[in-house]
C-alpha cells in the first residue's frame, strides 16, 4: 500500500510539472527589434534595442552616441551582440538598421552670456545686465549636458574687479537623478556701454544737427561718461563746439538753437494792454528762446533790450502808465467831467 501511494504521488507530481512547463511555454514571447532607440545615459542596453528582453534587459552592449546626437547600428551587428548574451530568436521585422538618439540638455551660448551678465548686474558699480558687454577668456559655445541636469543656472559666486574690468563667475546646475550638481565657471572682462548719438561727419560750432548727421552706437560708458546724448534729443540742437566724424555726442556739446543771430534783421514786438506794435530791428547779439538780447530799433536808432520769443522775434515789454491809486479813487467824477482823463499810447523807443 505504501509503495502504491508513493508511485501515485510521483506520477501526479510529474503530470503537474509537465503541465506547468506547458503553461510556461505558452507565455514566452519572442524578443522584437526596435527601429529607433532613445537613451538618456552613456550606455545602450539590451532592453533599449528590443522589446521582451526579460532578465537580459539591463545588460549593456554599446556606448551611446555623443550628447544630443543620433547614431545608427546595422541589424546584423545588433543580433551578433545579442547572441553573445544568449538572446536569440529576435524578430527583426525586416529592419536593416536601428537609430540610437542620446538625450541632452542644451545650453545656448547667448543664454549663458545672459546669465553671466545677470550675475554681474549692479556688481561694484556696474549697471544693468542689458548694458554689459562681455569678453570671455574662452569662446562660449552651445553646451550639452546630461538630460538629468534639469536645474537652473544658479550663480554660486561672482567677482568683478572695477580697475581691471575682470570677472569670475561660477554656476551650479542640479541633477534630478543624483545629488551631485554640475559646475560651470566663466572668466573674462566686462565693459558697461551706453547708447550714444555718433556723428557721421565733421560738424562746426554753432551748426544745427540734422538727422543725417547722426547714427546710434553703443559706446563704453567710461569713455562717453554719464551724459551721452541720445539721437532723438540731439536732432535740431546747436553745436557748442567743433567735433569730428565718429565722435559720440555729450549733452554738454549741445545747446538750444539760436532763434536770433547777431546782425540778423528781426521783428521787435511792443506789447502791452491794448497795444501790439511791430517794428524792424537789428540784433546786436545772438540768443536762444528766453534769452535777453540787445536790438537796434531801425526806426528810432535806439538800442533796446528784449526777450527772444521765436525765430527772428524779440518781445519788448512796455509798461502802461497808471494813475496813483488814491488819486484815481478820490476824483473819478471830476476827471471824467472835465474831460481830463486821457489815455496816451506809449511811444516806441
Amino acid at each position: 500500500m505504501t509503495i502504491r501511494l508513493l508511485l501515485t504521488a510521483g506520477l501526479l507530481a510529474a503530470a503537474m510539472s509537465a503541465a506547468a512547463a506547458q503553461d510556461s511555454d505558452d507565455v514566452i514571447v519572442a524578443p522584437v527589434l526596435r527601429a529607433s532607440v532613445v537613451v538618456a545615459g552613456e550606455l545602450v542596453k539590451i532592453g533599449d534595442v528590443i522589446d521582451n528582453a526579460g532578465t537580459a534587459a539591463q545588460i549593456a552592449i554599446y556606448r551611446a552616441p555623443d550628447l544630443g546626437t543620433t547614431g545608427s547600428l546595422p541589424t546584423a551587428q545588433v543580433l551578433a551582440a545579442l547572441r553573445a548574451h544568449q538572446v536569440i530568436g529576435v524578430d527583426t521585422r525586416d529592419i536593416k538598421e536601428i537609430s540610437v538618439t542620446r538625450l541632452a540638455r542644451t545650453l545656448e551660448s547667448k543664454d549663458i552670456e545672459l546669465q553671466v551678465a545677470r550675475a554681474l548686474e549692479h556688481k561694484n558699480g556696474l549697471g544693468d545686465a542689458a548694458n554689459l558687454t562681455l569678453t570671455f577668456d574662452r569662446d562660449v559655445q552651445d553646451m550639452r549636458l546630461e538630460s538629468s541636469y534639469t536645474g537652473a543656472m544658479a550663480p554660486v559666486s561672482s567677482r568683478y574687479e572695477p580697475r581691471s574690468g575682470r570677472f569670475d563667475v561660477s554656476f551650479e546646475i542640479a541633477n534630478e537623478a543624483s545629488g551631485t550638481p554640475t559646475k560651470l565657471r566663466f572668466t573674462g572682462s566686462v565693459v558697461e556701454t551706453v547708447e550714444a548719438a555718433v556723428l557721421t561727419r565733421d560738424i562746426e560750432r554753432n551748426e544745427l544737427v540734422k538727422s543725417s548727421d547722426l547714427m546710434t552706437e553703443r559706446r563704453p560708458k567710461a569713455a562717453v561718461g554719464g551724459d551721452a546724448a541720445l539721437r532723438e534729443r540731439a536732432i535740431g540742437m546747436q553745436m557748442r563746439k567743433q567735433l569730428r566724424a565718429g565722435q559720440a555726442l555729450k549733452v554738454a556739446d549741445l545747446g538750444k538753437p539760436d532763434l536770433v543771430q547777431r546782425d540778423q534783421t528781426v521783428t521787435l514786438i511792443y506789447e502791452s494792454t491794448g497795444l501790439y506794435l511791430t517794428i524792424r530791428g537789428k540784433a546786436l547779439e545772438s540768443g536762444v528762446e528766453g534769452d535777453v538780447v540787445s536790438v537796434l530799433n531801425l526806426q528810432s536808432k535806439r538800442t533796446v533790450t528784449g526777450v527772444v520769443i521765436g525765430r527772428g522775434q524779440v518781445s519788448i515789454s512796455v509798461a502802461t502808465p497808471q494813475l496813483p491809486t488814491n488819486a484815481a479813487a478820490a476824483e473819478p467824477a471830476v476827471s471824467v467831467a472835465a474831460g481830463t482823463n486821457s489815455s496816451t499810447a506809449p511811444k516806441a523807443e
